[in-house]
């Protein structure tokens, strides 16, 4: 019923595997104030290259049991969640910390960090690396979850595994390799994942955000080498981050006012001070994003049309006709409501008891028609089989210094299928509330700033537009009111931002889903005014209760050239690079591939990875 779509880069993006080194110098520290709950730790010294400037890679271990007290089920698996933590480069003991999440479901946020706003950038060697200038711990402390478990270096249980990879999906097959190993090729790998059981890992935004409550529990009070002086934590998150940061922020929020009215045991719970949630191009409410996914290919600020009039006019019709999807979705988001986690958690067997009113095409009528386009879905501008954002990351996780240097005992994985399986069978793309939590959380004093790339489809800025107007909150109304005025940037104008008080929208020119790799600056910019409250435009006026920009009320007037798009260039670790045509060679081992990209015939090489 649901759109795969939405992860990113596809289900078979998986590393190129080979079974991890085996852990050294790895540090453990027990809880405190949990029993059985522990850090591991280690100094990965990667990417960072800024003399003295320090990270840090581990895990927080939360044993079987430890989530039973909320989620309304049995945890009976281990929770092993990996982080990365970078220290600020300048006065890391006197900068705030945002936590950065990646979406999906099942997107690790390695992409983030590798390719888009942390320390560095891979080379197209998958091996060296290239200092960011724009890193956003250039005065800020950040730290990188994969969450949930099963996603990233995240894990449950370590499982060997056989990994089959295709052009949509990966098939990965739990092996015994006591006896014999399997012989690997350019589409057959082995390494060491997590179990792949459904049952060990969460299937919708609500337990995911218990889980990390837990995690920030452990990390926040007894990590070793985070002891702030300004105590501020902002969480910014992308794409499925759309449901990710606005559910995550308002459990973290709620679990405060618990620990205020004494309903949590403040012995056995730290008071996490939120101070802001950013949404990079986010999936926030699925009646909004089904409306702006049939607009965006047809009209929008590139004069690009993906989909034609007839088709438009189709999908538009069977949307807002009574009874239509519109109508559908509305329905289905009430019923929802009413189901309890267990519920829930039975449906990833019955899908079909949940909404089953709803019609299939529904909740992705604009993402089929989309994909019958030759365009990007995280950049209109782009062919289909976009080489941009580089997957470059994913060849250099799959490094043996690398695995050693992180002290991983499974090897990454960007995309798990297993999670986005769980949470599509949960519809928990359907669930309403995020646009509810983003309004309760700004009237809890947290601010809130939203950024989208006007290139991206997937999570587009209509639709962003669009939830930032829907927003109810205290002072939506003035809100509404405020004009768009331009974001200033040193190479100028870098977009438009409508902005009240602690809230705000940016539409980002020229960049597509992911900002930050497309618009390093201006994403930048962004983030550093939000966190250190000055205007979204400028950065040059202190943020109070009444500011507001002054301009057009919508952004429509503003048109963009499209780039010159890109060549296909096949990655084999990222088959959404490389066309069908290229695959199906790939699948034959009729290639030459050198630093896992496909070479020409004439650059015949040693045909090494």
């Amino acid at each position: 019923m649901l759109s795969t779509g939405l992860l990113l880069g596809g289900l078979a993006s998986l590393a190129a595997a080979q079974f991890p080194p085996p852990s050294e110098g790895v540090k453990v520290i027990k809880s405190k104030l949990h029993e059985n709950v522990t850090i591991s730790f280690k100094e990965p010294g990667l990417c960072e290259s800024t003399p003295g400037v320090k990270s840090y890679a581990g895990h927080v271990h939360l044993p079987p049991g430890l989530l039973d007290d909320g989620s309304g089920e049995k945890q009976d698996y281990p929770v092993n969640t990996f982080f990365w933590f970078f220290e600020a480069r300048h006065e890391p003991e006197n900068a705030p910390l945002a936590i950065w999440l990646n979406g999906g479901p099942g997107g690790s946020s390695m992409i983030g960090l590798l390719g888009e706003n942390g320390p560095c950038f891979i080379d197209d060697d998958s091996k060296s690396t290239i200092h960011n200038p724009w890193s956003w711990n250039n005065y800020v402390n950040m730290l990188y979850i994969d969450e949930p478990n099963q996603v990233g270096f995240s894990y449950d249980i370590p499982t060997n595994v056989t990994i089959y990879a295709g052009s949509e999906e990966a098939i990965i097959v739990p092996t015994n390799f006591s006896t014999e190993t399997p012989q690997t090729n350019l589409t057959t790998r082995i390494g060491t994942l997590s179990s792949q059981k459904s049952s060990h890992t969460t299937n919708s935004t609500q337990q995911a955000a218990h889980a990390l409550w837990h995690f920030a529990q452990t990390f926040f009070t007894e990590f070793p080498h985070y002891k702030p002086n300004d105590d501020r934590i902002s969480m910014w998150a992308e794409s499925y981050g759309g449901h990710y940061g606005p559910g995550f922020m308002r459990f973290f929020q709620q679990q405060n006012e618990k620990i205020l009215n004494g309903t949590i045991d403040v012995e056995h719970a730290h008071y996490l001070h939120l101070d802001t949630l950013g949404i990079v191009n986010g999936y926030l409410d699925a009646v909004i994003q089904e409306e702006a996914s049939i607009i965006f290919p047809f009209n929008n600020t590139y004069d690009i049309k993906a989909i034609n009039k007839t088709v438009y006019d189709g999908l538009m019709h069977n949307f807002t006709r009574e009874g239509g999807c519109r109508d559908q979705i509305i329905q289905c988001q009430k019923e929802l409501v009413g189901i309890d986690k267990n519920a829930l958690r039975v449906a990833r067997d019955f899908p079909s008891e949940l909404c089953p009113k709803m019609e299939e095409a529904c909740a992705m009528s604009g993402e089929m028609a989309f994909e019958n386009s030759n365009n990007a879905r995280f950049d209109i501008s782009h062919p289909k089989n976009d080489p941009f954002p580089p997957p470059h990351y994913i060849g250099y996780l799959a490094q043996e210094k690398a695995l050693g240097a992180l002290g991983s005992p499974v090897n990454f994985t960007m995309s798990s299928q297993t999670v986005a399986l769980n949470f599509f069978a949960t519809l928990d793309e359907i669930h309403g509330g995020f646009l509810d939590a983003v309004g309760y959380l700004l009237d809890s004093g947290v601010k809130v700033h939203m950024m989208y790339g006007d290139r991206d489809f997937a999570c587009n800025w209509i639709g962003g537009e669009m939830s930032s107007l829907a927003i109810p909150y205290s002072r939506a109304e003035d809100f509404k009111k405020a004009g768009y005025t331009p974001l200033i940037t040193s190479e100028g104008v870098g977009g438009l931002t409508r902005q009240f008080g602690n809230f705000s929208f940016t539409r980002v020119y020229q960049a597509g889903h992911m900002i930050p790799v497309y618009q390093p600056e201006a994403a930048y910019e962004i983030f550093m005014r939000a966190l250190f409250n000055r205007d979204i435009p400028t950065g040059l006026l202190p943020v109070h209760d009444e500011l507001s920009t002054v301009g057009p009320p919508d952004t429509w007037h503003v048109k963009q050239a499209a780039p010159k798009a890109p060549e296909p260039k096949c990655y084999i670790l990222a088959p959404e690079t490389c066309t069908p045509e290229i695959w199906k060679k790939v699948n034959s081992g009729k290639v030459t591939v050198r630093d896992y990209f496909v070479v020409e015939d004439k650059e015949v090489g040693d045909g090494e990875l």
